[in-house]
C-alpha cells in the first residue's frame, strides 16, 4: 500500500506502525474478524493518505523574502536607538546591584541561559533560592530604572 503512494521508507515505516497499532487498539471492535486483511488495506490507506496530507502542511522557506517577496522589515531607526539607550541604562543600573546579583542576572540572560543547577554551582546559591533571589534582583532594577 506504501509504494502505491511512494511514500519515503521512513513515512512507510510510520505508516505501518500505526496501521498495526489502530488494529491492536480496535481488535475488539471488528464486526467481521475474517475480513481483517481488507481492514488493514483500508486503514493502511487512510493512513497514507493521512502521512501526504501532513507533508502538504511544512512550508519550507529561507526567509519572509522568499515566502511573501517583499523585504523583512526592520524597526525604524529611531526605534533601535531608543532600544540601544534603553539597553544602555538598564546596563548602568545593574552596575549598581550587588556583584552576586550582576551575575545572576547575567547567568539568567546568557544564550542559553544557564540551568539553575549550574546557577547554583557557580554562585553557590541553593537552587531552591535563586527564583526568589531573581525575584529581588528584578525588584531592585524596576527601582533603579523608574522615572524620579
Amino acid at each position: 500500500m506504501t509504494r502505491d503512494f511512494k511514500l519515503s521508507e521512513s513515512d512507510a515505516a510510520d505508516v505501518s506502525q500505526a496501521t498495526w497499532l489502530r488494529l491492536v487498539k480496535n481488535i475488539d471492535k471488528l464486526s467481521h474478524p475474517d475480513r481483517v486483511g481488507s481492514w488493514l488495506a483500508a486503514t493502511a490507506r487512510n493512513e497514507c493518505l493521512r502521512s501526504l496530507n501532513a507533508r502538504k502542511k511544512i512550508v519550507l522557506v529561507e526567509d519572509d523574502v522568499t515566502l511573501r517577496g517583499d523585504p523583512i522589515s526592520l524597526p525604524d531607526v529611531d526605534e533601535r536607538l531608543l532600544a540601544s539607550e534603553r539597553a544602555a541604562e538598564v546596563r548602568q543600573a545593574l552596575s549598581h546591584l550587588p556583584g552576586h546579583w550582576q551575575q545572576l542576572v547575567e547567568l539568567l540572560m546568557a544564550d542559553p541561559p544557564a540551568t539553575y543547577a549550574e546557577i547554583s554551582d557557580k554562585l553557590g546559591l541553593p537552587i531552591g533560592s535563586i527564583g526568589p533571589t531573581r525575584g529581588r534582583c528584578l525588584e531592585a532594577l524596576r527601582g533603579l530604572l523608574q522615572p524620579s
